[in-house]
């Protein structure tokens, strides 16, 4: 009996339920008693901490999922928990927890429900905590959130991380008969996939450049001053030439080098080369618009930046 419930709070990090002491024999006044003796501390209705100090964050986890079990962990906590950042002190923020979608089941405070579909299918319940599978995680983040460049963000941090591949999460995507941003995601996972830019190249057209009255680029042009070369768009009459850098890793020496020889390239050439990546198109658009109108200026351009409705 005692040492069941040892065990139980070894592996759940020093949190156990009502509903698990009870099973294992001992009685409500057990509880109480570990409470009076500040042995344990309540952290939601029928869940204890062994310690009556600040939770960390893997201990708040641990009650979200005992406090409606059978639950697990999803959305941003189930992709922090394959962080592994079980030792960090817990903060403010919400620990998103997924039940049966048949289910009905009050939340406790600070912790936010998600009913799934299938949620057997979805989940690892062997982890400790369980949580939903990494790419099934992410893609609920990606699709709820705020803006395109949190959900690029998203996609971008667990595949960089290693925490699995953008393969697999596309398999995901396909696999959910509904979701938000579909036809995106997808574009931006096959970005990841492959090393192209394609998503990044329609964003600075549609976000950058058309909204705000930017002079019409020649796009993918081919260059032959050291063996073929395409540029991505290229503002020739005004010599300037922006390159969409749609990479969500680290550079590797040689990617450098060869980045470099091509804005060299271009600079003998008489143009000036400025490298955007998905913070100036998704994030700042307006922002990069008018610092490329600057550019286009300097070389002759007679226009002027329009404001898009988006613009503050």
């Amino acid at each position: 009996m005692e040492s069941e419930i040892a065990r139980l709070l070894v592996v759940q990090s020093g949190v156990i339920s009502r509903r698990q002491v009870l099973a294992e024999g001992c009685g409500v006044h057990d509880i109480r008693r570990k409470v009076r003796r500040r042995e344990w501390a309540r952290l939601h209705p029928g869940v204890y901490v062994n310690h009556t100090g600040p939770p960390r964050w893997g201990q708040q986890a641990w009650a979200a999922v005992l406090a409606v079990a059978p639950a697990a962990l999803s959305h941003e906590s189930a992709v922090q928990a394959a962080r592994r950042l079980g030792g960090v002190r817990g903060g403010d923020e919400p620990i998103h927890v997924a039940v049966d979608r048949r289910r009905m089941v009050a939340a406790p405070g600070g912790v936010v429900l998600h009913q799934l579909a299938h949620l057997d299918t979805r989940v690892h319940w062997n982890l400790a905590p369980p949580r939903v599978r990494i790419e099934q995680a992410v893609l609920d983040v990606a699709a709820s959130a705020t803006d395109d460049f949190a959900a690029i963000a998203a996609l971008a941090s667990v595949v960089q991380s290693r925490q699995t591949t953008a393969a697999r999460i596309r398999a995901a995507l396909d696999s959910r008969r509904r979701i938000s941003r579909r036809p995106f995601l997808a574009g931006v996972l096959d970005d990841v996939a492959l090393g192209t830019c394609s998503v990044l190249e329609h964003g600075y057209l549609d976000r950058v450049e058309r909204p705000h009255g930017l002079p019409c680029a020649d796009r993918q042009l081919l260059a032959c001053s050291r063996g073929p070369i395409y540029r991505d768009v290229d503002y020739a009459p005004y010599g300037v030439l922006v390159e969409l850098d749609g990479r969500l890793f680290h550079d590797n020496a040689v990617a450098r080098d060869r980045d470099l020889d091509r804005d060299l390239d271009a600079a003998v050439e008489g143009k000036r080369t400025v490298r955007l990546g998905w913070g100036q198109v998704f994030g700042r658009p307006c922002v990069t618009a008018g610092r490329v109108g600057l550019l286009l200026k300097q070389g002759g351009w007679s226009g002027r930046v329009s404001a898009c409705p988006e613009c503050a």
